[in-house]
């Protein structure tokens, strides 16, 4: 393999003073996650966000730092206009945190949760059409603001099986503002179904690619385990991932921040990450 890329991780803010040396030393991927806990984004999040913004200037980070936007009860496919509003607001106030400490990527739910299957990837088309028309009108409102802000939306596999049906969607923008995220362990558990396993989603999302949230599990449920705790084929994920060329956000999501420094011993000692 070539040069071995470089990992990063996901956290709260106020677990971020304990990785921040981690961090900072080599300029690592970060993502702050409070957005996605309800009740954050009526609180006084604007001086969570001053927080991050001061601890990362005096650590001299300059690393990639993004956010995971809110998701609890969000479905970028409705067509209920009230609704439609108020989950496009909702993005736009995670938007404004991760703005104040200079968060280029946020993290949004693939809408693919109904109707497919590995073998019918979310057919017929007039029903991928309508799950697409759903998520453009939530998300392009937001587009302008989110290229002021230089951020970009990436839409996470969650229950996706056949990888087109995402592609699409993302394709459909034609806009650098929006690309597509690959969960290791959401992808690894479809593939139990038929579905893809989660190198293949790196062949087929190719230049696509702009974020991975890497996690371990046995397939039966979504644990976030640490790397090499699980049964994911890690060597044949990390092949695709060159041969793509891609430089995606490459962000750990452990259920347990304690196992960020383990999983990259792991990584490391395999010759895959550093």
């Amino acid at each position: 393999m070539s040069e071995m890329h470089l990992m990063g991780a996901a956290m709260r803010a106020g677990e971020l003073p304990q990785f921040i040396d981690w961090l900072a030393a080599d300029h690592r991927d970060l993502e702050i996650q409070d957005p996605i806990y309800p009740g954050f984004l009526d609180g006084d999040w604007q001086k969570v966000a001053k927080e991050c913004r001061a601890l990362l200037e005096s650590s001299g980070y300059r690393g990639r730092v993004g956010i995971h936007a809110v998701f609890d009860g969000v479905d970028l496919s409705t067509h209920d206009v009230r609704i439609r509003a108020a989950i496009t607001e909702r993005l736009r106030e995670s938007l404004a945190f991760g703005a104040e400490f200079g968060a280029t990527h946020a993290v949004i739910h693939s809408p693919f949760l109904w109707f497919g299957s590995p073998l019918v990837y979310f057919a017929p088309e007039i029903s991928r059409a309508y799950v697409r028309d759903g998520v453009h009108a939530v998300l392009e409102p937001l587009l302008p603001l989110a290229e002021s802000l230089n951020q970009t939306f990436v839409i996470e596999t969650i229950a996706d099986a056949n990888p087109r049906a995402l592609v699409e969607l993302v394709k459909s923008f034609d806009s650098p503002r929006v690309r597509l995220s690959i969960d290791t362990g959401h992808v690894f558990i479809m593939e139990r179904t038929g579905g893809a396993p989660p190198d293949q989603w790196v062949l087929d999302a190719d230049d696509l690619l702009g974020h991975i949230h890497f996690q371990d599990n046995d397939a039966h449920a979504d644990r976030h385990w640490g790397i090499g705790d699980g049964r994911i084929n890690w060597r044949a994920f990390f092949k695709a991932l060159h041969a793509t060329g891609a430089s995606p956000r490459m962000i750990l999501e452990l259920l347990d921040v304690n196992d960020i420094l383990p999983s990259m011993r792991y990584l490391t000692e395999q010759g895959l990450a550093r």
